[in-house]
């Protein structure tokens, strides 16, 4: 059972008013498209009784939305492409435990959000590497104390490789 997304007609009162100078301008041209950095909102779910022979769905509404002008748009693009090798990246791990990027990933390799990755991923490991040095050099702790200590490091190092708040 795949749960399928669905376009609400209405649009937020904030995308509708960065829509409004590009109407008439997308109208003139035929088969344009344009770049935009939007929000949707969840605004309704429906979920089907358990023998009823229909897919669940979710419903959302454009809130917010922002179109680029022609000195931007390549920044965005930038940014589309990033976030997409960041979603389709594939490698595998060497003998010595050392991702290698297949070669597809590596071809879809550019931009700068991809420093901003690493640099999110480099200091968030170089918090976790002294907190456990830090936790390591204290030789008077009990076991359970380590293993609390232990599952707060593994807990952080989920956070930071899911990019989500610890806890969550």
């Amino acid at each position: 059972m795949t749960t399928s997304l669905k376009f609400d007609n209405k649009v937020g009162a904030s995308a509708a008013s960065a829509l409004e100078p590009h109407i008439r301008p997308v109208y003139d041209r035929p088969g344009c498209s344009l770049m935009a950095i939007v929000e949707f909102r969840h605004v309704e779910r429906t979920q089907p009784a358990p023998d009823a022979d229909k897919d669940p769905s979710v419903k959302v509404r454009l809130t917010h939305i922002e179109i680029p002008n022609k000195d931007q748009e390549g920044a965005i693009r930038e940014a589309q492409r990033a976030l997409f090798l960041q979603r389709t990246a594939q490698g595998t791990l060497d003998e010595h435990g050392q991702v290698l990027l297949t070669e597809g990933t590596l071809k879809r390799t550019a931009g700068l959000l991809h420093a901003v990755e690493v640099a999110r991923l480099r200091a968030g490991l170089d918090h976790w590497v002294k907190y456990a040095a830090r936790v390591n050099s204290n030789s008077k702790l009990t076991v359970s104390e380590m293993q609390h200590e232990l599952q707060l490091v593994a807990d952080g190092l989920a956070a930071l490789q899911a990019n989500t708040p610890e806890g969550e």
